[in-house]
């Protein structure tokens, strides 16, 4: 299964890169091993989210920027208001990023 490496950039991602690169600095861990932890971050992270997230949210926004690239949609928003049931929440500025899922099983 392919995955995209999307969520490394997320905060527990970046922790985990963070600690990986001390680790091979350190020496207490091989570069290939480091590597090997990453694509399996990444696998987990993909089949987390789809199998044990079953919320959704509604977004509205003054939309900022927009492009397509290489099959990924990136929007900025300003002024956006998240709703999660009852619960809103505004954010002065978002990004998000979309990828196709049917490119995860190619």
């Amino acid at each position: 299964m392919a995955t995209f490496e999307l969520y490394r950039r997320s905060t527990i991602g970046m922790c985990l890169t963070e600690t990986l690169d001390e680790m091979v600095s350190s020496s207490t861990l091989s570069p290939e091993l480091a590597i090997q932890v990453l694509v399996q971050f990444d696998k987990s992270m993909t089949e987390a989210l789809e199998s044990q997230v079953k919320s959704k949210v509604s977004i509205k926004g003054h939309l900022h920027t927009y492009r397509f690239c290489d099959n990924v949609w990136t929007f900025i928003l300003q002024d956006a208001l998240f709703k999660n049931e009852d619960t809103p929440e505004n954010v002065g500025r978002v990004k998000i990023v979309a990828c196709d899922s049917k490119l995860l099983s190619q």
